[in-house]
Order: structure tokens, then C-alpha cells, then sequence
């Protein structure tokens, strides 16, 4: 150990833009979590997302392209087009002490988005799911098909 210690100042002169690199990804790293904590919105695993189903009855909101939506969703979720995602609708403002789960296909974007949107708006249980449709499937949890119920 006290070796290293002896030869480090000695690699950070001969590898600035690798030393330069690393401090860069590890603020990054830290700056996404401390993000992730302070936000208002849960993520869920597909396990959680399976629990919350089963003590609260949530309600589903999936913000899928109409086909991906059509091809496979969360059984009993509702296709909303994120075009037409309005925290204001008076359907979804009925649910404003509900818990509500936004998902999306891959859950890398509409849903995040919604989110915020359903925060901004007074939602006070809001969720996602993270990795969305795809991450529900790899869980080997059932998948429904074809339009709205």
C-alpha cells in the first residue's frame, strides 16, 4: 500500500487526461444520485410495481407508442400518448391522492417526463417504472396485448 501511495503522484503527471477523465465521470456519477434523491417520483422495479398492484391498485398510465402499446403492456394500464399527457385532464385529476405509475416502453424518457409533470401539478404518490415495458417483460411477468380494456 504505502508502494502505491509512493508511485501515484508520479502516474496522475504522466496520465492527466486519464486522471482528468475519471474525476469528470465520478462527479457525474455522484451529481445523477444526489439528483435521484432529491426528486419527488419513485422509481419501481417490476417486483415493486407487481406489490403496489396488489395493496393499492394503482392506476396505470402507459405512455407507449400506440404500436408498442398494442404489441404488449402491463395488464390493466391505459394508453395515454404522451402528446396528449395533461396532468389537468379531469380523469387523471380524479386520481390526485392515488397512488399513479407511469410506464414506457424502455423507460428512459416519457415517463420521467410525465412525472415531473405530475408532481408540478400536486400528485403527491407518483411512480415509474423503471425500465419500463421491456424490464416488465424480462421480469417473465404477464403482458397484455392489443387496444384499451
Amino acid at each position: 500500500m504505502n508502494d502505491v501511495l509512493h508511485k501515484l503522484p508520479g502516474f496522475i503527471g504522466n496520465h492527466l487526461a486519464l486522471v482528468a477523465l475519471f474525476v469528470v465521470l465520478l462527479l457525474a456519477i455522484i451529481v445523477m444520485e444526489i439528483l435521484t434523491l432529491f426528486r419527488q417520483y419513485k422509481e419501481l422495479t417490476p417486483g415493486g410495481l407487481t406489490l403496489l398492484i396488489n395493496r393499492e391498485s394503482p392506476l396505470l398510465v402507459d405512455l407507449s407508442a400506440y404500436a408498442d402499446y398494442e404489441k404488449a403492456h402491463v395488464p390493466g394500464s391505459r394508453h395515454v400518448a404522451m402528446s396528449q399527457f395533461d396532468p389537468e385532464h379531469k380523469d387523471l385529476a380524479k386520481a390526485r391522492e392515488l397512488p399513479v405509475v407511469l410506464i414506457d416502453k424502455d423507460g428512459r424518457g416519457a415517463s420521467a417526463k410525465a412525472a415531473q409533470r405530475l408532481v408540478k401539478a400536486g400528485f403527491t404518490k407518483v411512480n415509474t417504472l423503471g425500465g419500463g415495458v421491456l424490464a416488465w417483460q424480462q421480469a417473465q411477468l404477464p403482458v397484455a396485448k392489443g387496444k384499451n380494456p
